[in-house]
């Protein structure tokens, strides 16, 4: 790593048993700016995308993506852009507005070539005119898969850099510092607060052996950030990008603070959570304490995939884990499929605890965030009803040209990433990622609160300060909790209310708040279950897949104080919870039902539309939202 050189909130105010006002100040901010006029002290959840990739990033601009940073923070804000950088019939480009701004977001391109993709766009840049940059124009789909295996899998230039990468080191300082001002010019640091950005890249390595997604996004909490961003070039390994962050940033005395979110778990080959060092030496409590000091959130949802729990057909264990499962469990597309073990959060959690036994600390204790990874440089852009696909490794922009769907049938909208916090600024947003206090959800703005205790009383989803008596009782969503006092219970107070909606599509009833329980018992064996705590076992709510009606009742909000049934006080344990939305159509289904396909009568499935008669469609989605998880701690971990 180089030396260091210098939403609109969300809707109207919700209901007053999630949330409560005052006027304290959050305590450590850095930065000397206004107070925001809708300071809350017991926290109110803001929305936002902390995966978005422009033109920067080699995967978008090779697909047809010309948004710059600039213009996706305007989209995130409300404003429109225009997604594929083509006319159909004569008619203007195809373009997309969000029917909610977010209330933050954060542009993440690629670190690994952006010097590359600058170098082969620009012709004033030294480079422009050797081989590899005119096979990248006269052949981008090409382009996307050679730069991209050079750089993610074989952690090296292609030869147009110079013998140390010093040309594209070079190239990449320009756009580098264009994200930068772009994500300055359009934090808004009045009272109003409405929307905030942050500077951050994608760090992105791929396992050569087993295709094995290690990626990562590096999120600053300010404007103090490196010359340009350490990649995985640069940085070949986790701990080696852990250790440079630390040593030029965190450390560094220079006012430079970073976090790491590892993201497409399911697709790691079970290589982002590794249970020994890169030398083969089992972890210990040096390697356990880095990782939590430095990844202390994890991407559980993006458009490649949900990544909390494993299902196979046939089995016992819970079909909900089925949601936007991928059919294999690596990025880099070799026929391997999916299985417990290869990167599932649930599974890791469970191996986090069980290493705190071993060696004291847990290395795997992440809250979660989801986000969209969108390649269009639309972030937020995850309404099924409004689709265009992600122009990644999907149908590139540039011939996802209508009718028809989009992208691949494996691939979904994205989720969201929501912040618990004081205000919309970055000291407050960056230290609840910190302490984690934070939940992803999978498209909708459902607004999820858990607390964790012990005896707390039924009678709290009736107070008007619920809040304030969950933070003065119990431990947020993200804590650590225990040992529990003789004879106590262990007990959650969940309480959740349904996406209020915008436009043409308003939210949908909840179904369930589910608890899922992972623990250890006293022989070290891993367990896990799932408990309907609130709500509706069947969903109430109906869905017609031939036209997409939504039908039935469900719930407008859900709260409960829920009281563990088979607590040990003895046993390490994690709790979390799943919120579940009542059925609705699938992105696939409403495009299919839009374009009059009905897979009993051939001749209605048009060009462009085979998927939606495929084995593997799904036509159905139930959206939720996961909360970070709570520890309990039996002893002093």
């Amino acid at each position: 790593m180089r030396q260091i050189t210098s939403g609109n909130v969300v809707a109207t105010l919700l209901a007053v048993l999630l949330l409560g006002v005052s006027s304290q100040s959050p305590a450590s901010e850095l930065e000397a700016r206004e107070r925001c006029d809708h300071f809350t002290s017991t926290k109110r959840p803001f929305f936002g995308d902390l995966h978005v990739h422009t033109r920067y990033s080699l995967d978008a601009s090779t697909q047809g993506t010309q948004t710059t940073p600039a213009q996706a923070y305007q989209f995130a804000q409300g404003g429109r852009i225009g997604v594929q950088p083509w006319s159909v019939d004569g008619k203007a480009q195809r373009s997309l507005q969000l029917a909610r701004p977010l209330d933050f977001a954060m542009v993440s391109d690629h670190a690994e070539l952006i010097g590359e993709v600058e170098m082969c766009n620009n012709p004033e840049v030294t480079g422009h005119n050797s081989w590899q940059c005119r096979f990248y124009r006269a052949w981008p789909r090409g382009a996307f898969y050679l730069f991209n295996y050079m750089a993610a899998m074989r952690a090296s230039h292609l030869g147009l850099c110079g013998d140390d990468g010093e040309l594209c080191d070079a190239a990449a300082l320009a756009p580098w510092q264009e994200m930068r001002d772009a994500a300055e010019a359009h934090y808004d640091r009045s009272s109003a607060c409405a929307f905030t950005t942050f500077i951050g890249y994608e760090w992105t390595g791929v396992a050569p052996a087993t295709g094995g997604n290690l990626h990562r996004n590096v999120v600053f909490r300010n404007a103090q950030v490196p010359e340009l961003p350490a990649s995985y070039i640069d940085t070949p390994g986790e701990t080696l990008l852990w250790d440079a962050l630390e040593n030029d940033c965190n450390d560094s005395d220079s006012g430079c603070e970073a976090l790491v979110i590892p993201h497409n778990s399911n697709l790691s080959a079970g290589q982002m959570f590794p249970l020994q060092r890169a030398d083969g030496s089992p972890l210990d409590a040096d390697y356990a304490a880095q990782r939590q000091r430095m990844e202390p959130l994890v991407e559980i949802m993006q458009h490649k995939g949900a990544s909390e729990c494993f299902y196979a057909p046939g089995t016992t264990r819970d079909e909900l884990c089925a949601f936007e499962q991928l059919s294999r469990d690596n990025i880099a597309r070799f026929d391997t499929p999916p299985q417990p073990g290869t990167g599932f959060l649930r599974d890791t959690w469970l191996q986090g605890i069980s290493q705190q036994a071993q060696t004291g600390i847990n290395p795997f204790r992440f809250g979660v965030i989801a986000s969209t990874d969108t390649h269009l440089g639309a972030p937020g852009a995850v309404a099924e009803a409004d689709f265009l696909g992600h122009g990644g490794d999907g149908v590139p922009a540039l011939k996802a040209v209508p009718p028809g769907l989009p992208d691949k049938l494996e691939y979904n909208p994205g989720g969201l990433a929501v912040v618990w916090a004081e205000q919309n600024t970055r000291d407050a947003l960056f230290m609840a990622m910190q302490r984690r206090e934070v939940y992803g959800t999978s498209g909708p703005r459902i607004v999820s609160r858990l607390f964790a205790g012990f005896d707390l009383e039924p009678a709290l989803c009736a107070a008007p300060d619920m809040a304030a008596q969950g933070y003065a009782r119990a431990v947020p969503m993200g804590s650590d909790l225990g040992p529990a006092p003789v004879g106590a219970a262990m007990t959650l107070l969940l309480a959740a209310q349904q996406d209020a909606g915008a436009g043409t599509e308003p939210g949908l009833p909840l179904q369930k708040i589910q608890v899922v329980k992972g623990w250890l018992d006293a022989d070290g064996e891993r367990h896990e279950r799932v408990y309907d705590a609130v709500g509706d076992a069947e969903p109430r709510g109906t869905v017609d897949t031939a036209s997409c009606a939504t039908g039935g009742s469900g719930h407008a909000r859900l709260c409960a104080v829920w009281s563990d049934p088979d607590f040990d006080p003895s046993e390490r344990a994690f709790y979390y919870s799943r919120v579940v939305e009542n059925p609705s159509c699938r992105w696939s289904q409403r495009l299919c039902v839009a374009g009059g396909v009905d897979c009993s009568r051939p001749e209605t499935i048009g060009e462009g539309f085979e998927g939606c008669c495929a084995a593997e469609h799904r036509p159905v989605v139930q959206e939720r939202a996961w909360s970070s998880p709570v520890w309990y701690q039996p002893t002093t971990p």
